[in-house]
């Protein structure tokens, strides 16, 4: 026991003695010109005090090389005394002081300096030089400079700088002159290299070579061969050869063996049926198996249990072949059906929460549903208080059951506006407006306005106010002011009063709702000097009789689907408006109108949206009077009742008709998402007294094309139209939708 104490103390002795040799005394570092100390220092790990360790050496070699502005770092160390005493000696990169270039002409110095990763203060380094040739050489091959060579000049000045020389040697510009396709027998050379965007130099073609867009050819080769059948096509090799300053492509392939539709068959479904599944794959039996068809039909079989909230689900499908048919097996994990248990609302500023929250039509406590998800975003898109950039998180699982948190991120937008100017339109001439509103007062979806036209032949003042959701309830209350002053071809017409309304959802049809109004307001037509002869005699009465008073209840019935109000794709508009003057509302008119108008919305090829519109009008008065001439249907020009290509109110009867009809389509293309719209239309209708008098064969129409711009100030469009009647265009102006 004394003898293994003895030993112990002993080594115990001698360690010390091996730490204290190396215990480290001070470090240095010596070499660096524009790299700080302290910098270095921090980098290192070996501190003043400790025990020299190699390991400690080997990592601070790894960070300080980590940096990349070291060209070499070694360590070594002085023995002292009580230690040593260690050395760092570092080797700096020189700094970029002055790049030019020499030789290049397809490229300018700008470009070249723009794309490449080398600015003046850089660290040059080998590694940088190859990565800046490289840079180079890609840049050159997008405009088919294929045979560009690079030369570096590197002058060293004082303090560690160096002015770099890069010398382009561009060479000549190389195109394809054959792409030769081997190993296809079933499918012609021709059709295969019509898939490809890659095509050899002709003359109205370049024959530039491009990797990427080669590297998707050849799997547009490949899809193609899917989608005939030929499950197990594949590009085998390919090389390119340069000869002659020309390109020569050689594509190797394996087609394998065409494939038809078999039988599906599915396991481990509870949720849904067989026969719902299999419903899904729209192949019948010895169609040619398509690869891309089979995929998107597999989609829809994973839609139909995400819509469900089966978000868990797994999908393992196996493609059997048997014979020269496929058969698919499909088995299904449903897993989780999943919860909403909360639904986040982030990003509104303005608009309170609560608002938003009566948009959406999926609840805490749901299972999720995909199409629910989707319908509330939505709607609260189409409230306009929102910028586009609008979405959903991934739903966040919050719970072993499955449950899951959702998050809507919006970002408001502003919604009021204060503006004045001056506008031009066919009727009016120059009219100038100054106009105050907001559709989002306070954040809570109020909409109030005031707005004062003036010039031409208008003066209008006007104030509204509407709050949608009364009360916290879905009723709808609002009120109108207004005095107006309207000149027409041959009267002026005065007005004076004000309006109320009252809404309502209707719970049991979707998107749908009715408004009920009543209106009490005072007119006072005057003919024009010099128009008395070309006044009727209603009109003549209607001057002669002074202010007369209008009371009049209307109920509005409507239904809107539109997915997108700015730029909808899919979905339906529905009007149906009904107005009751005079009778048992006494007021000095007498008169019923009713208006139906449908528009439907319809998803073409590409982004194109088809547009459809319908409107139906009617008005007639009763107790032995007619129907006041400016509740009548005057047609063209634009609004809701406008056929483009013709100046305003000049369809019809010169005095307005009691019925009309009218049919409108639109191509709608977006040219910067639904901000800024192009448009191709066409429009026919027209306007008559008896309904007997109606000639398909005399509508009058007109077609052309426009734009609409989404403005602060709100819907701003423009349209250029041909008159088929007259054989001339007109433009036309507008502020606001009309479809």
């Amino acid at each position: 026991m004394k003898k293994l104490g003895f030993l112990l103390v002993l080594l115990t002795t001698i360690s010390c003695m091996l730490a204290q040799n190396n215990l480290i005394l001070e470090v240095e570092i010596i070499g660096n010109q524009n790299i700080e100390t302290d910098l270095i220092n921090s980098m290192i790990t070996l501190e003043v005090g400790d025990g020299l360790n190699p390991d400690d050496i080997s990592k601070s070699i790894t960070n300080l090389y980590q940096l990349g502005v070291f060209e070499d770092v070694r360590f070594e160390k002085t023995d002292l005394p009580q230690g040593v005493s260690v050395q760092v000696y570092i080797k700096e990169f020189p700094i970029v002081n002055e790049i030019e270039f020499d030789g290049n002409k397809k490229l300018k110095d700008s470009k070249l300096k723009e794309v490449i990763d080398l600015r003046k203060g850089s660290y040059w380094s080998p590694f940088l030089q190859k990565e800046v040739e490289k840079t180079i050489s890609d840049e050159y091959k997008k405009k088919g400079y294929h045979q560009v060579v690079t030369n570096f000049t590197v002058e060293t000045n004082d303090e560690n700088k160096v002015d770099i020389i890069i010398a382009v040697a561009e060479g000549k510009k190389v195109a394809i002159k054959k792409i030769r396709l081997h190993g296809n027998k079933l499918m012609r050379t021709k059709k295969l290299l019509g898939k490809m965007k890659t095509k050899k130099a002709s003359l109205l073609r370049s024959g530039k070579f491009d990797d990427e867009k080669f590297e998707e050819d050849l799997e547009r080769i490949v899809s193609y061969y899917n989608k005939k059948g030929f499950i197990d096509a594949r590009v085998v090799s390919w090389e390119k050869k340069l000869t002659d300053d020309k390109f020569y492509i050689d594509i190797y392939l394996y087609e394998g063996n065409e494939y038809f539709f078999g039988k599906v068959f599915v396991d481990g479904n509870k949720r849904f049926t067989d026969d719902l599944i299999i419903g899904n794959f729209k192949f019948k039996d010895n169609d040619i198996f398509n690869l891309e068809k089979f995929n998107k039909d597999l989609g829809n079989v994973a839609s139909m249990y995400y819509e469900e909230g089966y978000i868990y689900s797994n999908f393992n499908h196996e493609l059997e072949k048997t014979d020269n048919k496929i058969n698919i097996l499909l088995s299904i994990q449903e897993n989780t059906r999943a919860k909403v248990r909360k639904i986040h609302i982030k990003g509104n500023r303005k608009t309170k929460e609560k608002i938003i929250r009566r948009q959406l039509v999926l609840a805490p406590g749901d299972y999720f549903k995909q199409s629910k998800v989707m319908r509330s975003q939505q709607n609260i898109y189409n409230m306009g208080f929102f910028e586009p950039d609008m979405f959903l998180d991934n739903p966040e699982i919050i719970n072993q059951n499955g449950d899951v948190d959702l998050t809507i991120n919006l970002n408001d937008k502003v919604s009021g506006t204060a503006n004045g100017g001056v506008a031009l339109n066919s009727q009016d001439g120059l009219v100038g407006q100054l106009a105050v509103s907001h559709n989002n007062l306070l954040g809570n979806s109020w909409q109030a306005g005031m707005k004062w036209e003036f010039g031409g032949k208008t003066q209008n003042f006007s104030f509204n106010f509407t709050n949608p959701y009364y009360r916290d309830s879905n009723t709808l209350v609002g009120f109108d002011i207004y005095l107006t002053t309207k000149e027409w071809d041959t009267y002026e017409v005065r007005t004076s009063g004000g309006s109320v309304k009252l809404g309502r959802p209707i719970s049991f049809l979707n998107y749908a709702q009715i408004v009920t109004g009543y209106s009490f307001y005072s007119k006072k037509y005057e003919i024009l000097g010099g128009e008395e002869d070309n006044a009727s005699q209603a009109l003549i009465d209607l001057d002669e009789a002074g202010w007369r008073n209008t009371s009049a209840v209307s109920v509005t019935l409507s239904r809107d689907s539109r997915d997108n109000v700015f730029f909808p794709t899919s979905g339906s508009n529905f009007t149906l408006y009904s107005e009751l003057a005079g009778g048992p509302l006494q007021g000095d008119f007498n008169y019923f109108k009713q208006i139906a108008q449908v528009s439907w919305f319809t998803k073409a090829v590409w982004k194109l949206a088809l547009r459809t519109k319908w409107r139906f009008g009617y008005v007639t008065g009763f107790d032995s009077e007619v129907a006041p001439p400016d509740e009548r249907f005057y047609l063209g020009g634009t609004g809701p009742d406008g056929i483009r290509g013709y100046a305003d109110r000049s369809v019809g009867p010169i005095d307005g008709g009691l019925r009309e009809i009218l049919f409108s389509n639109e191509l709608g293309a977006p040219i910067a998402g639904d901000q800024i719209i192009g448009l191709l239309f066409f429009d026919t209708g027209n306007c008559f007294n008896r309904l007997e008098d109606f000639n398909f064969w005399e509508m009058k129409s007109g077609a052309g094309v426009g734009v609409r711009v989404r403005s602060p100030f709100g819907l701003i469009g423009f349209d250029y139209a041909h008159n088929f009647e007259t054989k001339k265009w007109e433009p036309h102006f507008q502020f606001g939708t009309t479809f």
